[in-house]
């Protein structure tokens, strides 16, 4: 069995100011969006958006990320511990952002700038699929390096369990290392491929729900489930429950569109 490095969550202290390993995988996502972005608006001119409009798209996401992804935290899985300590709501440095939430914050931010740009708003959406997949594999590094979202209890003789010593001494799945796998190195690849050339649009952003939804889904099975709104289910979590509108809408339009 492994056992979990317990790295220090601080990566960097600067006096007062503390630099987090989770606010750098954030930070290494946002990176990897504008040098990819960057590259698609230069050879992928069917999207209708110049490189230069890349930092605003890029800061239009961030709001939504951040204020969506706290939000669907608080109101998904844990709105009875943030009504008793709301001013932990801002203390987003901590860590505990969903992702559905900030899937939903990002929609709406890709919204305005579409409205504000005369742009469609499937425009927008397949142009950024692309992007995503890798910071969301980064943000799930950053749960390991934090120690939190550990995964359900296997069998000591799986080469790669892992014992995660600050929650009890069961081997675990290192689950959070799967999901970065699947939905983010996966999913990025499955994505940047397709999107190579131009496509009907609005399946490439289909085909991101399809994929995140299912790589989520699957996850979950290797994932200690959150309590959520519904409390702990080890048959179908809340993280499962909110992929599955993803999935089943995601099929939807590609089938729909993929055609056209």
């Amino acid at each position: 069995m492994l056992i979990h490095p317990q790295i220090d969550p601080i990566a960097l202290s600067l006096g007062p100011l503390a630099v987090r390993w989770y606010g750098l995988m954030y930070l290494a996502g946002f990176i990897a969006f504008l040098l990819l972005g960057r590259r698609r608006a230069a050879t992928q001119p069917w999207h209708g958006l110049k490189p230069a409009a890349l930092d605003d798209l890029l800061f239009y996401g961030v709001l939504g990320v951040i204020i969506g992804g706290r939000l669907g935290q608080v109101l998904f899985y844990e709105p009875t511990y943030y009504l008793a300590h709301p001013l932990e709501i801002l203390a987003v440095w901590k860590g505990g952002m969903s992702f559905h939430g900030g899937f939903l914050g990002v929609l709406a931010a890709m919204a305005l700038f579409a409205s504000k740009r005369g742009l469609s708003f499937w425009q927008i959406t397949d142009f950024i699929a692309p992007l995503v997949p890798l910071g969301l594999g980064a943000g799930r590094i950053g749960n390991f390096i934090n120690g939190e979202l550990w995964g359900r209890g296997t069998s000591p003789d799986l080469p790669w369990s892992m014992v995660f010593p600050f929650v009890d001494a069961l081997p675990r799945h290192p689950s959070q290392l799967y999901q970065a796998l699947g939905e983010g190195l996966l999913l990025f690849l499955l994505l940047w491929w397709y999107s190579g050339r131009q496509r009907a649009r609005g399946t490439v952003s289909a085909l991101f729900l399809i994929g995140y939804g299912s790589a989520r889904w699957i996850g979950e099975y290797f994932r200690e489930p959150d309590a959520g709104v519904f409390g702990h289910s080890y048959l179908v979590s809340m993280g499962q429950w909110l992929s599955l509108p993803m999935i089943v809408v995601g099929i939807v339009l590609f089938l729909k569109w993929k055609n056209k």
